[in-house]
């Protein structure tokens, strides 16, 4: 019998009961346990590369995941339509969260989603609440609905009227690989997705789940055509019973009135607007981020 000692520190992937394999990494020393979930859909969960040593001043240990589909863990064959019902649904990646944090031997812990990973975080809370000490939503809000409209209210301060009737004839034609579309796109990750100059990860090859993505979201941030466009849970986060910490870029896709509404209507909720920054604030201004992040998360230990 070869008996294996995996160490809690660094990465392991771990089995999911359906057969699946997700990658993990556990980095940092200290008694404030923090998950984080990534956005995209069909994102990365390299967004959190440096969480644990930003964080390292605050006591915390730093686990994070790349979901189901994405690019370190397994990727199911999505043009197989049984496996698109069983994995393409909200409810699914909430219970992956869950799966996780047993894998993980996580209880009493701070969960943080980043844009997507915060409906799966709020979704969470909700369900599986009495795990959490705390919950971090961080450049997301309760629903896509005003998210839909102030991202086309962006579009339009943005554009020129006749550059906005030419992406809407695109996107009525779906000729989303049109050139200059394309361009015109490009534009608002340039100005509102990344705020500072050229900030994000880079691979030479994309690594985006794209049926992922597609399936959610739709074709682009401009386009709120997936499953996602009804999610609402503005009736339900006063429910959410744990002290909650909401961060958002102060050049931001997300309605920064929806931030404060849910901060009025969550019990125990703090905001925390990132100057200077758009949606990947942790990109764009690493420094007040992480300093304001981790002294919530150490007043909450």
């Amino acid at each position: 019998m070869v008996i294996v000692k995996l160490n809690p520190q660094g990465s392991r992937f771990v089995t999911l009961d359906n057969g699946y394999h997700l990658w993990t990494q556990t980095l940092g020393e200290g008694d404030i346990q923090l998950m984080t979930v990534h956005g995209g859909p069909g994102g990365t969960n390299e967004i959190f590369e440096n969480f644990a040593q930003e964080l390292k001043p605050f006591g915390v240990k730093v686990s994070r995941y790349d979901q189901l589909g994405s690019w370190y863990s397994d990727q199911p064959d999505f043009s197989d339509p049984q496996i698109r019902e069983q994995f393409f649904n909200i409810a699914y990646y909430v219970d992956e969260v869950e799966a996780v944090r047993q894998a993980l031997g996580l209880d009493q812990f701070f969960l943080l989603g980043q844009s997507w990973g915060g409906v799966l975080a709020i979704e969470y809370a909700l369900k599986y609440g009495q795990h959490l000490k705390g919950l971090i939503l961080s450049s997301m809000i309760d629903n896509l609905d005003e998210y839909i409209v102030n991202i086309n209210r962006i579009r339009e301060s943005m554009f020129s009227p006749e550059e906005v009737a030419y992406m809407q004839a695109q996107e009525a034609a779906h000729h989303f690989d049109d050139a200059h579309y394309q361009a015109l796109v490009a534009q608002l990750g340039e100005n509102y997705l990344h705020h500072a100059s050229d900030p994000q990860p880079k691979h030479l090859i994309s690594v985006m789940a794209t049926p992922v993505y597609n399936y959610f979201q739709g074709d682009n941030e401009f386009v709120m055509v997936g499953a996602l466009k009804d999610w609402d849970r503005r009736k339900d986060i006063h429910r959410i019973n744990v002290p909650t910490y909401l961060t958002f870029g102060g050049h931001e896709t997300m309605p920064l009135d929806a931030a404060q509404r849910m901060a009025d209507t969550i019990p125990d909720a703090t905001l925390h607007i990132t100057p200077n920054a758009g949606h990947g604030q942790m990109l764009d201004n690493p420094r007040d981020y992480f300093e304001s992040l981790g002294q919530w998360l150490a007043a909450h230990r």
